[in-house]
């Protein structure tokens, strides 16, 4: 499954956000319930139209949108290699 087929962003809808298709659901959402402890079936009983699939599409997208970023050195390893 590709996420692209579960996650879309629609300017008219939470001004934009990733969402799972269908409904108000933001990935965002999802992810924060999750890193809240949250377990899947907890998150599938919590929002009845989220599909245990829409929840692997939502972690799909975070992955391929974090894939594709860059790091930025910290300020704080920056400033301890001048030290040395």
């Amino acid at each position: 499954m590709k996420y692209t087929d579960k996650i879309i962003s629609d300017p008219n809808i939470l001004l934009g956000k990733p969402i799972v298709k269908g409904t108000r659901i933001s990935v965002e959402l999802i992810l924060r319930r999750l890193s809240e402890g949250m377990e899947i079936k907890d998150l599938l009983e919590a929002y009845p139209q989220l599909k245990y699939d829409d929840v692997l599409a939502a972690l799909s997208y975070s992955a391929e949108i974090l894939s594709g970023e860059e790091m930025i050195e910290s300020w704080y390893i920056g400033w301890w290699k001048r030290e040395l």
